[in-house]
């Protein structure tokens, strides 16, 4: 279910999807993305060594894995922004997302979010580059843990919202900042620092999602990965 659902590698269909499975596959999110950080991170290694414009090979690296995702967080990230910015009424906002139009609230959040990656990435290296992505994917088990209501009785967010033991959200963050402390080039606080910044942006969009639309959906849960990655990509670039 991971896999199948977060990117574009063929695998078969889960037998069975109940809230162990999907509570499962969330924790499993960052794995499940391995081929997606190892796209970004061969892009900028390769534009790196052909000598490409900075800028050039760090949209191509963020193209890479909006391709491998089906541009699935993209896609949340504007739905999100168009619900947020529509009326106060609360069905309606959840209308709006539901339509899958983006309209100009959705389009300039996701040309912020997207320039903020790519100048980010512009001064980063290709494990830098992979580290981004996989802290994005981190944060999904913070947005299904236990206590996180779904906005909808249907859809992605109704069959993941909460179906994540705190303990295991909480382990898959502490896991992300102790590996990020690795990361080399860095100072061993900067990747920590990048990971609590980047869970720091997610929670504070979960927060605001769960008070005006009374929960999460789909379109939150990627958009908190978009979030997630620019968050983590410039304190990551950070000099």
């Amino acid at each position: 279910m991971a896999v199948g659902t977060l990117t574009t590698v063929p695998v078969p269909a889960p037998r069975v999807i109940d809230r162990r499975v999907a509570g499962g596959a969330m924790v499993l999110a960052p794995l499940a993305a391995l081929p997606l950080a190892a796209a970004a991170g061969l892009v900028v290694a390769a534009g790196t060594a052909l000598g490409l414009p900075a800028l050039a090979t760090a949209a191509l690296a963020l193209g890479a894995v909006a391709l491998g995702s089906r541009g699935l967080h993209l896609d949340g990230l504007a739905d999100t922004a168009d619900g947020l910015g529509a009326s106060y009424d609360r069905a309606k906002a959840l209308d709006v997302m539901r339509r899958g139009d983006s309209g100009p609230t959705g389009v300039a959040t996701l040309v912020f979010v997207l320039l903020a990656q790519v100048g980010a990435l512009t001064a980063a290296g290709p494990v830098t580059a992979a580290a981004g992505v996989l802290v994005g994917r981190c944060t999904l088990s913070l947005a299904c843990a236990r206590g996180v209501p779904p906005a909808r009785p249907e859809g992605l967010g109704a069959a993941v919202a909460g179906s994540v033991p705190r303990t295991a959200a909480l382990a898959v963050g502490v896991a992300a900042t102790g590996l990020a402390a690795l990361l080399p080039g860095l100072p061993w606080w900067r990747g920590p620092l990048a990971v609590v910044l980047a869970y720091a942006a997610t929670g504070a969009l979960l927060w605001r999602c769960t008070k005006r639309l009374g929960g999460v959906t789909g379109d939150v849960l990627g958009a908190g990965v978009e979030v997630a990655v620019a968050t983590a990509l410039v304190a990551l670039a950070w000099r």
